[in-house]
């Protein structure tokens, strides 16, 4: 008997994993690539078997590729400035990675990571019943020691890391690339909190300082992509402007790194025009 083709998140956050694997096969065919995920083209063609699937699959597959175009310099170049704070982190003596909403993020099988690193992927039991099908079928071995959280960030997610190895006594590397952009206010300062928690001095945590405007039109797009109906006012989501304040009161030295700054050296069209905006690097004291 063949065995059921894993079925890919069709609606709420879990579905911009697939947007963000579509823009980094894209960006590993160039030939002038900031990295290559050889795994991002397996998840895109599961995906669109399955998205695409039924009388209106493959215009909303099109939609999908669409939405993805608008977002990829600015989302491929983010990829890249994560990777090189991974690398970095290693590098000043970080033993454990944490990334926050995973999604299908390949990094513990891609960079050049020591094998005695562990590296912890937190998303929803949905978004791995998709992901880990697809790399056992490519027999797909991680360079470090990978473990699979299953855990919503609104839930105990903390309990679900421990319980999966983490230690809370050694320095950690945290990732958020967007996550906590799509959480309420106060969910996202209850994960920052609790990381907070978790982490030994030296432990370092990336975050995003944009100004977006969530009504222009590619993010109303990708509102309606993700939540369907999603039309009316939109709650104040993420850490918000003061970031970089609140980690400084909570623990944490923060330095401040210019978008423009950052993007320069890779020699892409994705400058913003800011000196406001940027990623706060923060290191827990």
């Amino acid at each position: 008997m063949t065995e059921a083709a894993p079925r890919a998140p069709r609606a709420g956050v879990a579905m911009t994993a697939i947007g963000v694997a579509v823009i980094r096969a894209w960006e590993s065919r160039r030939p002038d690539r900031l990295y290559d995920d050889p795994a991002a083209q397996l998840f895109v063609d599961a995906a669109r078997r399955s998205i695409g699937a039924g009388p209106d699959g493959e215009e909303r597959w099109a939609r999908f590729e669409a939405l993805a175009e608008q977002f990829y310099e600015g989302r491929s170049v983010s990829v890249r400035l994560v990777d090189d704070d991974v690398l970095a982190a290693v590098e000043a003596g970080c033993p454990q990675l944490v990334i926050l909403g995973a999604g299908l993020d390949t990094r513990a099988y891609r960079l050049p990571l020591p094998g005695e690193l562990d590296v912890f992927e937190i998303d929803l039991p949905e978004l791995f019943a998709f992901k880990e099908p697809l790399l056992a079928a490519a027999d797909a071995r991680a360079v470090c020691a990978r473990h699979v959280v299953a855990a919503d960030l609104r839930g105990d997610w903390a309990g679900a890391l421990r319980a999966s190895g983490f230690r809370a006594e050694v320095p950690t590397h945290w990732i958020d690339e967007g996550v906590l952009g799509y959480l309420r206010r106060e969910e996202a300062i209850r994960v920052v909190d609790t990381l907070t928690d978790l982490s030994a001095p030296g432990s370092r945590f990336g975050v995003a300082q944009f100004d977006t405007d969530q009504h222009s039109g590619r993010y109303t797009e990708l509102r309606r992509l993700v939540r369907p109906g999603a039309d009316g006012p939109r709650e104040p989501s993420g850490l918000g402007p003061a970031a970089g304040q609140w980690l400084g009161e909570h623990g944490w030295r923060t330095t401040f790194r210019a978008w423009d700054d950052l993007v320069a050296p890779l020699d892409r069209p994705a400058a913003l025009g800011s000196r406001d905006l940027g990623l706060i690097l923060a290191v827990r004291q």
